[in-house]
């Protein structure tokens, strides 16, 4: 019997003035771990870039403003047969960066490091982020018959090549993060969960990533419409069958 082919990661490092949790979660990543590490910067200017170079990174400037347009930048470089997003604000454990390989080595399509499996549980939200992770993540599993606790996480590994058999590269301004686990149940991907907390974000709160009420209530409106327009879609195509 022919042996398969080992599976290339790439961890893909976001940054954006990232300085504080740089110098204490970049420490505890093993570049063993992954086949690349692929590191996006979308112009900090705190010091994050030379930090990131002193330990041997090369560093990536981002092209266009925004998270998703660094997402994307990344996507499309990235070697590996399976990319895993991870956030260097001290939101995500880097330990278990294996954990979710290992489970992609078994045989699933995506891998999600979910905060609310198990006993695993989120120190970094508010009252509304964790309403609305919640509701978000049901509303998913009611719509595409979904098994998850936690869809709204960046942290997850996922093959690549389903960005683009799902159609998600078409969608470059939306939640990708999202769309995967979304469009990955519709379309019968393996997927599964594995508990992680989530610790609270290193450094100054200025700099989060949805800044202010209005940028976390912007960003789950737009969840919801993409889940909304996906399962409108979805369902008028099965009616239509």
């Amino acid at each position: 019997m022919k042996a398969e082919k080992k599976l290339s990661i790439t961890l893909f490092i976001p940054v954006m003035n990232e300085i504080h949790g740089l110098r204490e979660i970049m420490p505890r990543i093993n570049r063993e771990w992954v086949d690349e590490i692929l590191i996006i910067d979308g112009g900090s200017t705190d010091g994050s870039k030379d930090f990131l170079r002193s330990l041997g990174y090369a560093v990536v400037g981002q092209k266009k403003k925004g998270v998703k347009a660094a997402f994307w930048e990344a996507f499309e470089i990235a070697t590996g047969d399976v990319i895993v997003p991870f956030s260097p604000d001290g939101n995500s454990i880097p330990e278990d960066i294996p954990k979710l390989i290992d489970k992609i080595n078994e045989g699933y399509d995506i891998v999600i490091a979910s905060r609310y499996l198990e006993t695993a549980k989120s120190r970094d939200d508010d009252l509304m982020s964790a309403i609305a992770n919640r509701f978000l993540t049901c509303l998913i599993n009611l719509c595409f018959g979904a098994k998850l606790t936690d869809a709204m996480g960046m942290f997850k590994a996922f093959k690549k090549q389903h960005l683009y058999l799902l159609e998600i590269d078409k969608h470059k301004n939306e939640h990708s993060e999202v769309m995967l686990p979304a469009r990955g149940s519709r379309f019968g991907l393996r997927i599964i969960e594995i508990p992680s907390e989530e610790p609270p974000r290193i450094g100054p709160q200025g700099s989060h990533a949805h800044p202010g009420l209005l940028g976390k209530y912007k960003s789950g409106v737009l969840i919801l419409m993409t889940i909304l327009r996906d399962a409108m879609f979805y369902w008028n195509r099965q009616q239509n069958a």
